[in-house]
């Protein structure tokens, strides 16, 4: 008996032994891979065809070829004659349906990631435009409260709400100022973090309040004024 013939007596009408470890590195590799595959996403101008991966492929081909050192009867799975002999070995062994359902389940995920920035992604944008409504004036509505427009003065920026904002150390403070940089902290958190993070009002050292933005799905922190 060759060693093709050992190991499909091996493994024929079993679950394959390396299937879980396999399919938990994939997935905790995929996980990890998050920025990776967003930025390889948003190189693509934000398409992908439904029927094929970004970056699932990779992420199994990596994760095999680190499980081979723990398992010497595994075969190449991608590479010279690799698929051929894989194709040989799970005609009897049940290891292709295995490999197509960590697929399916990778390919799931991966679209589950991309879905989630999509809708983040439209929150920002509606986020930011709610932020200024032109007229005659620019109008920032408030960060915090999302209902009543700031109101600005030379040396304050106040809200209904209560946010109150002592401007007279940051100069220069106004609506478009104050636009640019609510806009860069949303831009920024969102690179790491799916989620939506909100704004309030801390008092710092010297009794003067700063307008921070904070996150605690991933605790993000940062000032904005």
């Amino acid at each position: 008996m060759d060693a093709l013939d050992r190991r499909r007596a091996l493994y024929k009408g079993t679950t394959p032994p390396w299937k879980e470890t396999y399919r938990k590195r994939c997935v905790d590799r995929l996980k990890n891979s998050r920025s990776r595959l967003l930025d390889r996403y948003r190189q693509m101008g934000g398409e992908q065809p439904r029927s094929s991966s970004i970056i699932v492929q990779e992420v199994m081909e990596e994760e095999w070829r680190a499980l081979q050192p723990d398992d010497q009867r595994l075969p190449s799975l991608w590479g010279p004659h690799g698929v051929a002999q894989m194709f040989s070995v799970m005609e009897e062994c049940d290891e292709l349906a295995v490999l197509e359902e960590i697929h399916r389940e990778l390919m799931s995920q991966e679209m589950s990631i991309i879905d989630e920035y999509e809708r983040n992604l439209q929150f920002e944008q509606q986020y930011i435009s709610s932020l200024v409504e032109g007229m005659d004036e620019m109008h920032i509505v408030c960060p915090t409260c999302h209902m009543n427009n700031l109101s600005f003065s030379s040396s304050f920026i106040s809200c209904p709400c209560g946010l109150y904002i002592n401007t007279k150390v940051c100069r220069n403070i106004s609506p478009d100022v104050l636009q640019r940089l609510l806009e860069a902290r949303v831009s920024e958190h969102m690179e790491d973090c799916l989620h939506s993070p909100v704004f309030s009002v801390t008092p710092n050292t010297d009794s003067h309040a700063s307008l921070m933005i904070s996150c605690q799905a991933c605790d993000y922190l940062s000032v904005v004024l």
